[in-house]
């Protein structure tokens, strides 16, 4: 999404100023300045212009009439939880988003990191709230370290993008549900 931002704009010699001004500096003329909004593209969306121009990138994405879809095969990733993977309809869906909510306290964060040490794959367990040293202490009492599960402690969604293409998380399991 384009980023907004506001410009005054001198109607007389053209000056721009990043907030009005009863004289414009310029040209000297009064009640001169008009609010002009300028869309400013995000990085991400700099990046997809880049690569289109160099014919690499992917086109965008349109809408498709959902009896065109064709459904596949998709493999879940099991997890060693039944009860998590009947709710999940079988698995995770790699790539998905699982949103886990309930009361503090109740334990959805050791669940997910008792899931995390449990899976097979390289993990990247992020975490908003808590610091690598409790999600240690947590793991620690679980009892399954495993060196394939990288801990992050961060909120910043970009940051989080860019380590995950650095650890590069695993996509797949072995084990699949067909």
């Amino acid at each position: 999404m384009a980023k907004v931002k506001k410009i005054f704009v001198c109607t007389n010699c053209g000056a721009i100023s990043p907030k009005w001004m009863g004289k414009c500096n310029s040209c000297g003329s009064w009640n001169t300045y008009q609010e002009e909004v300028v869309a400013k593209d995000t990085q991400q969306e700099q990046k997809k212009k880049v690569w289109k121009a160099a014919g690499k990138g992917p086109i965008d994405a349109q809408p498709i009439a959902l009896p065109e879809i064709v459904a596949g095969n998709t493999q879940r990733l099991l997890t060693p939880d039944g009860e998590l993977n009947r709710v999940l309809g079988g698995g995770i869906v790699p790539g998905s988003i699982v949103l886990i909510g309930g009361q503090p306290g109740i334990g959805k964060s050791t669940l997910m990191l008792q899931i995390a040490l449990g899976i097979s794959v390289k993990i990247l367990y992020v975490s908003g709230e808590e610091s690598e040293e409790q999600i240690k202490m947590r793991a620690d009492r679980i009892g399954d370290i495993r060196a394939d599960c990288y801990i992050y402690t961060e909120t910043n969604v970009s940051k989080i993008q860019t380590q995950t293409q650095k650890i590069a998380p695993q996509k797949k399991n072995r084990k699949s549900v067909e």
